[in-house]
């Protein structure tokens, strides 16, 4: 397993329907080696912190074996490193692989796997068509959140090290699949919010929905 490319970019100003909007989704590859801190890579920044960042999604990874898919589904559209907004794109990491709470060594940062991507509108003013949201969703390529559980250096080419793994056998898969087409699997439901990895609110989100679920 390995970091492919390291992505960072601030938030800019793109319009939308006329009115401007501030977004961070715009990230491009970075040369250097760099620090991970609890919040964001050196060099990096969200511009909606409501829904992006914060201690359970400190940094986006995106599997770049998906980049063929997408070339194929996108054939008129140039895909370069950091287009879905990831900073770290990587290489054998998969979503129907990773556990909820595995644990990672990259660099001298250590990382744990916190939950999938679920898209936004701004997906949509990146890429410039706004079926890319369902296309992405639908495809469950959604990547993953990190958070940084030790600060450190890292850079490209560096190995991703597995450090523990969490066999509480919910992975980043099961969650997207919980959200989109399974909402009434019961078993999972019941298993995804004892998650201590797993953020609030999607414990939260999840037992409400076992609990109009199993209501009598």
């Amino acid at each position: 397993m390995k970091l492919i490319s390291v992505n960072v970019g601030v938030p800019r100003l793109v319009m939308s329907n006329g009115e401007p909007v501030s977004t961070g989704i715009f990230k491009a590859p970075v040369p250097d080696r760099v620090m991970l801190k609890t919040l964001n890579l050196e060099g990096d920044r969200q511009a909606d912190l409501s829904v992006h960042g914060g201690s359970s999604k400190a940094v986006y990874g995106y599997p770049s074996e998906h980049y063929e898919y997408w070339e194929k589904e996108l054939p008129e559209m140039d895909l370069p490193w950091g287009m879905f907004g990831e900073n770290f794109t990587t290489e054998g990491l998969f979503e129907p692989d990773l556990n909820i709470g595995d644990k990672f060594r990259i660099g001298t940062a250590l990382v744990m796997i916190t939950e999938p991507r679920m898209p936004c509108y701004k997906l949509g003013l990146k890429f410039g068509r706004s079926d890319i949201i369902k296309r992405f969703l639908a495809s469950e390529r959604t990547g993953f959140y990190f958070a940084v559980l030790q600060d450190g250096e890292l850079g490209a080419g560096d190995r991703i090290e597995l450090i523990q793994e969490n066999r509480n056998g919910v992975r980043v898969s099961d969650i997207t699949r919980l959200y989109a087409r399974d909402r009434h699997n019961v078993e999972l439901l019941r298993r995804a919010v004892e998650v201590e990895a797993l953020p609030e609110s999607w414990r939260v989100y999840f037992q409400n929905q076992l609990q109009k679920l199993t209501a009598s």
